[in-house]
């Protein structure tokens, strides 16, 4: 089997690939002895190897800077242990919890807030006794309207699995929405199949899906139909971007990757600032910087097209919107920026 022909995973493949040069080699091996390396077929054919700042090599191609790490920078950056009360689940917001059943991925994204947790000597697979206390917690509090499949990707599961936990949802009725996490559908467009669509039906809930994407190229015609798969299924589609130096930090490249978005019927959701995850920095823009290319979006752009821009408050706080304010109180009235960035004055109600 040729390197095109399955995922890469090594720093090896990455050099028989064409995607490191040998003389790199060492560096990157350092670099896959702590973290985890993957990227499909799908993903290296969408790599231009002429181009040394590639967004997509950028997002999935280890860099030695992954090994400096900064005083600011967490193992756990969004405090999901702190809010885990059994494993694989975290419950956090009071009407909805995390399910994290897996912990591997079919690609390792540089950035991955998760990233001491994920791979293959990540936190593993939830066994069917761990399934069935997490699956437990969820029936005890009454509370919980959702439930998110996250992890790792839950669509690497094979349908068998995804049908048990889907079944295992099915006989809780306080749940009434269930919603999946997961890169499958860009990276590994095939895996989408009538299968898998079957296997997400099984629970009788509502089922969303958010799909994590983070540059115009990865919403290849393959990955439209998968995602049209999906959504002719029943299952709504919703975004989530990381926001990222190098990759979408330029509001016409974010503003081209939102429109394919709702060009494929999926409604953007969350702009994620990059998270404090170790050896992440060189991917981190500073607020400001974030927050003027969110304004650069609005008015240039459809309203359909606008993500909401957040911000994961380290330890476990939960999300927070961050965009920056066009309103701005001045005196006994509000001072109120358009697109243009000029300034209006209007009345305080």
């Amino acid at each position: 089997m040729t390197a095109a022909a399955r995922s890469l995973k090594t720093p090896e493949d990455l050099a028989s690939a064409g995607l490191i040069e040998p003389a790199r080699l060492d560096g990157i091996r350092a670099v896959a002895d702590r973290y985890a390396i993957a990227l499909t077929p799908t993903v290296v054919s969408l790599i231009d190897r002429a181009d040394p700042e590639d967004p997509i090599a950028r997002q999935f191609v280890p860099d030695p800077g992954e090994l400096l790490t900064t005083p600011e920078e967490r193992l756990d950056p969004i405090g999901d242990h702190a809010h885990s009360p059994v494993k694989g689940i975290v419950h956090r917001y009071p009407d909805r919890v995390l399910m994290k059943a897996v912990h591997v991925c079919p690609v390792y994204c540089r950035f991955c807030f998760r990233r001491e947790m994920v791979g293959p000597e990540g936190d593993g697979t939830l066994s069917p006794d761990e399934l069935a206390a997490a699956l437990g917690y969820i029936r005890e509090h009454a509370d919980v309207w959702e439930v998110i499949l996250t992890g790792g990707d839950p669509l690497v599961l094979s349908p068998r699995r995804l049908s048990a936990i889907m079944r295992g949802l099915a006989d809780i009725p306080h749940v009434k929405i269930v919603r999946f996490h997961t890169r499958v559908p860009v990276v590994e467009p095939d895996r989408v199949d009538e299968a898998l669509i079957a296997a997400l039906r099984e629970s009788r809930k509502v089922v969303y899906v958010a799909l994590h994407a983070n540059h115009p190229r990865e919403l290849t015609e393959p990955a439209r139909a998968a995602c049209a798969r999906l959504i002719d299924a029943g299952f709504p589609m919703v975004s989530q971007t990381v926001l990222l130096k190098g990759v979408n930090d330029d509001p016409i490249v974010l503003g081209e990757l939102m429109k394919a978005f709702v060009e494929t019927r999926i409604k953007p959701y969350y702009l994620h600032h990059p998270d404090l995850a170790p050896g992440t920095g060189h991917f981190r823009l500073d607020i400001a910087e974030g927050q003027k290319i969110v304004s650069a979006l609005r008015g240039n752009i459809s309203g359909l097209c606008q993500p909401t821009y957040v911000l994961d408050i380290p330890g476990g706080h939960g999300k927070a919107v961050i965009g920056e304010s066009a309103a701005r109180r001045e005196g006994g009235c509000y001072s109120v920026s358009d697109f243009h960035g000029e300034e209006h004055i209007y009345p305080p109600r």
